[in-house]
């Protein structure tokens, strides 16, 4: 290759290049031109290597290798809708025993976790006073018969001598001075009858008031139910003025309240007497079911909660006072809910809810967009993209890419 310049006379020069030719006068400007035409030469060709292999990916998914993988047919269910809620157990009937009054425990006839019914006797206090009193009373009933004795007889008498007197006076031999004074004894004597069997009418409350308090230093229980806590020995001040002490706790279980919060914008979709299923740690693999009772009429000033009490049925005891537990209230049903796995989505938005799944087209993957909605345990629910029946990619779904032959694990697939 040889480049030279031959001098002319005039402005321009000529240049040789390669035994070409070329009238110019500036060598150094015709190479920075050569150059540039070599750039574009070599990105169109470039350009055209590119253009033959955009059929590449094609063939390289044909001669990839089957891809192994899980699938799950997408399959329309009956969906219920529901509150998911936390909360806790407590039993609905229990009470608290109390003594109405002070006295020394001489004698306590149960133990906790023990069933007693109605109106078992759990303890008993000292009753020498009440025993006392209840004799004295007793004493005084007595004495105002015996004085409701006497006065009846003087009213007889008084009875008797009004009637001589009366008749007596028909004949004029008595006064009439004579006649009123037997009239008032008679009428005094009916009086003292009288106040004598109000007599024995207050002393006769007496007595049913100490037998009241006597019966009472016996104390039976309220209800039928468990101990669930003794808080008495014999020997112990039991009643004192002013103190909370309870002696025995009695627990029903065979009735609970599961109390829960809800949220109060789910304010609107609840109704009393929806179902709510809940289950417990405490009690793995069994799931239990209540109705709403009762929902709080007012809300929560610091979380915005709505307190919701359901009742739970509990026959066998299965379940316990104090249990911590989850579960859902039903809400409402829909049939024919198209689901598929969750870790069947890739890259679900969950605020918009778009997401992508590898169907199954013969023996190869296409992936598609989908619509998915709400999620409800392992699965999420399908409003768009989907037919019931299609067969979705679920494990192995990293190693596919669109297009590849895949091979179901278990001999199901193509």
């Amino acid at each position: 290759m040889s480049n030279r310049t031959g001098n002319m006379p005039g402005r321009f020069a000529t240049v040789w290049y390669d035994g070409w030719r070329f009238p110019g006068r500036n060598p150094k400007l015709f190479q920075i031109l050569t150059a540039l035409c070599l750039s574009l030469i070599v990105a169109a060709a470039a350009a055209c290597t590119t253009g033959q292999g955009g059929a590449a990916p094609a063939s390289e998914a044909a001669a990839r290798p089957p891809v192994a993988v899980d699938v799950a047919a997408v399959t329309a269910v009956d969906v219920e809708d529901g509150i998911d809620v936390v909360g806790t157990l407590a039993a609905k009937f229990q009470a608290e025993v109390k003594s109405e009054y002070t006295g020394i425990v001489t004698a306590v006839y149960v133990t906790e976790w023990v069933r007693v019914g109605k109106g078992t006797p759990l303890a008993r206090l000292d009753t020498r006073e009440i025993e006392v009193m209840l004799q004295k009373a007793l004493a005084a009933v007595e004495a105002a018969k015996a004085a409701q004795l006497q006065a009846e007889v003087g009213a007889n008498r008084a009875e008797r001598e009004l009637d001589r007197l009366t008749k007596l006076s028909g004949v004029g031999l008595v006064t009439r001075q004579n006649l009123d004074d037997a009239r008032t004894q008679h009428d005094a004597a009916r009086a003292q009858v009288a106040a004598a069997k109000a007599q024995i009418t207050a002393a006769e409350e007496d007595v049913r008031h100490v037998r009241t308090r006597f019966d009472k230093a016996t104390i039976l229980s309220p209800m039928s139910g468990v101990v669930a806590f003794r808080g008495v020995n014999v020997g112990d001040l039991a009643g004192e003025m002013g103190s909370p002490k309870v002696m025995f706790l009695i627990v029903d279980n065979r009735r609970l309240d599961l109390t829960v919060n809800v949220p109060s914008w789910e304010l609107s979709r609840l109704r009393p007497g929806q179902t709510l299923s809940f289950w417990t740690d405490a009690l793995p693999g069994q799931v239990f079911t209540g109705r709403v009772q009762q929902i709080n009429p007012s809300v929560d000033n610091l979380d915005r909660s709505l307190r919701v009490v359901a009742e739970v049925p509990n026959d066998k005891e299965v379940l316990k006072g104090g249990l911590f537990v989850k579960g859902r209230i039903v809400t409402g049903k829909r049939p024919g809910v198209l689901q598929v796995p969750r870790i069947a989505l890739l890259g679900w938005n969950m605020a918009s809810g778009q997401a992508e799944v590898y169907c199954v087209e013969g023996n190869q993957a296409r992936r598609r967009q989908v619509t998915a909605g709400a999620a409800a345990g392992e699965f999420v629910e399908i409003t768009a993209g989907l037919a019931p029946g299609v067969q979705v990619v679920t494990r192995g779904a990293f190693n596919v890419r669109d297009g590849d032959r895949l091979l179901v694990n278990g001999g199901g697939g193509r």
